[in-house]
């Protein structure tokens, strides 16, 4: 018999063992807490026979937000009396942290026009109940500083910053005089795919395989991100409100993933375009890839799926053939819960604003609610201009419409229509419809030009006839003018290895008297196919862009002749198209893109090893077309000028700067001069010292060599004077020409 009671019936020995403690290690708690449920206020006062399909829709919209729970495990009060429901219910979620993800994912939802959701923690109400109502006065948190996203605008010097991209390291520069171009942040492996700016500057954006990334501030801190795995293409809203990101993979939402506003959802599987909200980083909705229809229709993707309008109130896309659909922000519902149904529809673009409608909306929100003051001219609302092919027996047409209101303001019929392409000026003023027509046989095809002129009453519209094929069309910012390049060689449409298009580049200018746009001047026999205004305009730079054989570059001047900037009745006949003139030519091998920088008196122009590996690197130019920089660089991808916001000052002191422009000028020369002077200083301090010390090594030679002349019994004066004889001083004269200018009397 075992003494230990195993094997046996015998468990005297136990009796004095305590076992608390392991009772108490090992003890199973069972949760009878009421952390799992939540109270959601603000539902609709219903009767039973409509609990049912209001308990699925708030499911819905619950999981939308990542928080899913079963209708089964909610309660709805009734009132007996009415035999309706109390307008609040009792949801009991899986766990504690579900609730709790609920509560902070829901709370403030709006549910309908009449309706909020307000959560709170069943447990709650007890510890409401129950709350200490002493004030304690809390202790004040540290004042933190926040980097100023903008700071770079306050450069004392008032350069403007680029980025590059080579092989895995981005580089943000200074970029003014030599003395101030300098290196302004570098990283390693801060992209895994490309670099973009936002519109106006604020962020650096980089796409990584998790997602996008927004970087700013003076020490490039991290600012946000988007969770959009293999994102390949990204979109700002123009006021950087908003972004629009693009995968060519389905959204798909794994079992256990983090969810929250921020994450996609299971209600998101399937789609591949997000549209993101810049300063929460909240997902706002997503889309699926829509393509052309058709079976000869190649299915490529537009780009930007979704288009914004000015101000960032709307985003709009459209269904080829069918309709376009406007979403209002931030809610992302559809606009007037119904899309704009236009058969046959292609395309459309939203009218830029002008400096004119921003000062009026300004204007408008500083307005004395009261009416008092002089009421300031209505702003003109948002419009939108779309085209439509010819469908049976109906003709083409553009149609420009307002909205919200969703009236068309104009319409105009074409016919014999192969494609269209809209172009707004950036002011707003103009809408050029380029239209690709065929002839009767269908064989041959040219362009017209369909010029609306939205500022004036009943937007009359005025056609350019051309008989040539237009490769670009480009208008000059804030200007009246527009550039084209048309071609009619034989090998435009099938360009082989080694072929170099023979191209024509035209200049077009608004007549103001007869408000027709007339031909300035046209440069035959070119070999450009890119036309790149400067933002500033007047000055233009024609491109040949993506060519083996041709990289020629030609800097334009529109108004050579012209010193009064600011005239707007245009030129009288005696000067139409004289003003045009070529500033320099350039070449930079292999070159596939060119831009010019904020200012408009740089441009650079790349060659990017996307494209090829032939000379890789960048190059700066003034806007007379002269070299200031040249990087050749193995692995170089990108070179991208940092945009700038809209000033902030207003006309009248944009006009008092260039009424004072030579008093500044003055101190900018003195500021030069005393650079100048500073260089010519430290060159003469060089030279010095390098003489100082040739001297140095001279007398110390001549002492070694007296004493070594001493050591051997020679006499040293002879040497001396014979040395002091052969000295000759030799004066050299040295011209050289700093500039020469070369005047027509």
């Amino acid at each position: 018999m075992a003494t230990n009671g195993v094997n046996g019936d015998h468990y005297e020995d136990d009796e004095g063992i305590d076992y608390s403690d392991i009772e108490a290690k090992y003890q199973v708690e069972y949760d009878d807490g009421f952390d799992n449920i939540i109270v959601v206020d603000g539902i609709p006062i219903i009767d039973k026979s409509k609990l049912e399909k209001l308990l699925a829709r708030i499911a819905k919209e619950f999981s939308r937000k990542g928080a899913p729970f079963k209708t089964d495990n909610v309660v709805v009060p009734w009132n007996d009396a009415t035999e309706k429901s109390k307008g609040y219910i009792f949801i009991e979620f899986k766990n504690a942290n579900d609730a709790a993800f609920a509560v902070n994912a829901m709370h403030g939802h709006p549910f309908d026009a009449r309706h909020t959701f307000l959560l709170n923690r069943f447990t709650d109400i007890e510890r409401y109940a129950n709350l200490d109502e002493t004030y304690a006065e809390p202790e004040p948190e540290e004042y933190q500083p926040k980097e100023h996203l903008r700071a770079w605008l306050g450069d004392p010097q008032g350069r403007d910053q680029y980025a590059t991209y080579r092989g895995d390291e981005v580089e943000i520069h200074w970029h003014g005089k030599p003395s101030q171009s300098e290196v302004a942040f570098s990283r390693t492996n801060w992209t895994d795919f490309y670099i973009s700016w936002s519109p106006l500057g604020t962020y650096m954006t980089t796409l990584f395989r998790q997602g996008v990334r927004l970087w700013g501030g003076t020490s490039w801190g991290h600012q946000q991100r988007f969770a959009h795995p293999l994102v390949k293409l990204i979109d700002f809203s123009p006021n950087e409100q908003y972004l629009v990101t693009w995968s060519h993979d389905s959204i798909t939402v794994p079992e256990g993933a983090q969810q929250g506003p921020q994450f996609f959802s299971p209600e998101d599987e399937g789609n591949n375009i997000a549209v993101w909200e810049v300063k929460t980083g909240n997902l706002l909705r997503t889309f699926p890839t829509l393509y052309p229809e058709g079976e000869d229709v190649k299915k490529q993707l537009q780009w930007p799926a979704l288009k914004w309008s000015a101000d960032d109130k709307f985003v709009a896309r459209v269904t080829p053939g069918q309709q376009i659909s406007v979403y209002e922000l931030p809610n992302m519902g559809l606009q007037g819960k119904k899309s704009i149904k236009i058969e046959g529809v292609v395309d459309f673009e939203w009218c830029p604003h002008g400096d004119k409608d921003r000062e009026e909306a300004e204007k408008e929100a500083k307005a004395p609610a009261n009416g008092a003051a002089k009421a300031p001219k209505k702003v003109r609302e948002n419009m939108l201009a779309y085209w439509t092919p010819e469908v049976a027996n109906q003709p083409a047409r553009v149609t420009l419409m307002d909205f919200p209101g969703r009236l068309i303001l104009r319409q105009k019929n074409l016919f014999n229509v192969t494609e269209c392409k809209l172009f707004w000026q950036n002011q707003g003023d103009f809408l050029c419809v380029k239209v690709d027509r065929h002839t009767k046989t269908k064989k041959s095809i040219f362009c017209n030009l369909e010029i609306f002129r939205v500022r004036e009453k009943d937007y009359p519209v005025e056609v350019v006839e051309l008989k040539d094929t237009v490769t670009d069309f480009s208008w000059e910012p804030k200007g009246e003018r527009f550039a084209l390049i048309s071609s009619n060689d034989p090998n435009l449409g099938n360009p082989g290895p080694g072929i170099t298009i023979k191209t024509d580049v035209s200049f077009y200018q608004l007549e103001r008297g007869k408000g027709d746009f007339k031909l300035l001047r046209t440069l035959a026999g070119r070999t450009s196919n890119t036309v790149r205004w400067s933002p500033r305009g007047r000055h233009v730079v024609l491109a040949t862009v993506g060519s083996s054989s041709k990289s020629e570059l030609e800097f334009w001047d529109l108004d050579f002749n012209n010193d009064d900037l600011g005239r707007r009745e245009g030129p009288s006949k005696e000067e139409w198209g004289s003003g045009i003139q070529l500033l320099g030519t350039a070449d930079h091998y292999a070159v596939t893109d060119a831009e010019w920088d904020p200012s408009g008196r740089y441009l650079a122009t790349s060659a990017s090893a996307w494209r090829h590996t032939l000379e890789n690197g960048y190059a700066i130019w003034d806007f007379r077309g002269q070299e200031l920089e040249k990087q050749i660089l193995d692995r170089f991808k990108q070179f991208l000028w940092r945009p700038r916001p809209r000033t902030l000052l207003t006309k009248e002191q944009q006009r008092q700067i260039r009424r004072n422009l030579k008093e500044y000028s003055r101190t900018f020369d003195e500021e030069d001069a005393a650079e100048e002077s500073n260089i010519s200083a430290e060159l003469i301090a060089l030279r010095k010292r390098l003489v100082d010390e040739w001297n140095a090594w001279r007398s110390r030679c001549k002492a070694e060599m007296a004493d070594d002349r001493k050591k051997r019994g020679k006499k040293l004066e002879a040497v001396s004077e014979q040395q002091e004889e052969s000295k000759e001083e030799i004066e050299v004269w040295i011209d050289e020409v700093i500039e020469q200018i070369e005047e027509e009397v």
